[in-house]
């Protein structure tokens, strides 16, 4: 499945240095992050109503290659700081990711739930988890992405622009992250 995502993001990114209007140039970012805001693609997250200030951040991370994902690095190398900012905000203005049709495991938000507030992500994401400037929104995220995420910055395989990430979830299991998964893609 790996190798078919990054064989479709390559085909994609050769379209986009083709590309001259906006709208050829966003199709390949919405072919994986999905046109409605919201990922159909494994482990890729969802971009509808990202914070601007958190996705320009990343956009730039991934075209310095402060922050290493082939297909991003590649698709975000010829990208201007102008063309950062227009994809930054216009990301902002996707309509926001739908919780799953299902409410969640009782239990399991439950438990999600008093980990958020233990470890005060519901602080620096907001209550609603919608994020603020440089704090990505995180509400109804891919499941599958939170975990693999938040299991990044536990193992420091992923970095962030601070540590802080790091640090919250250091004492955080492998259960536990599960659970906050859980619950953070199924607030409603």
């Amino acid at each position: 499945m790996h190798r078919t995502i990054t064989a479709l993001a390559f085909s994609l990114i050769a379209s986009v240095a083709s590309a001259e209007t906006f709208e050829d140039r966003i199709a390949p970012c919405l072919a994986c992050h999905g046109e409605r805001g919201q990922s159909l693609t494994e482990n890729t997250p969802s971009l509808g109503a990202q914070q601007a200030p958190y996705t320009l951040i990343q956009l730039f991370m991934f075209r310095e290659k402060l922050r290493s994902f082939e297909p991003m690095n590649e698709m975000a190398k010829a990208l201007t700081d102008d063309d950062l900012r227009t994809f930054s905000d216009f990301i902002a203005t996707i309509p926001k990711p739908t919780p799953p049709a299902e409410a969640g495991d009782p239990a399991r938000m439950q438990r999600g739930q008093a980990l958020g507030q233990q470890h005060r992500c519901n602080s620096c994401h907001n209550p609603d988890y919608s994020g603020k400037e440089n704090v990505p929104r995180i509400a109804n995220q891919r499941e599958d992405y939170l975990a693999k995420t938040l299991s990044e910055y536990k193992d420091n395989s992923r970095h962030g622009y601070d540590g802080s990430m790091a640090d919250v979830m250091g004492p955080i299991t492998s259960e536990q992250i599960a659970d906050l998964a859980h619950f953070i893609a199924h607030l409603r």
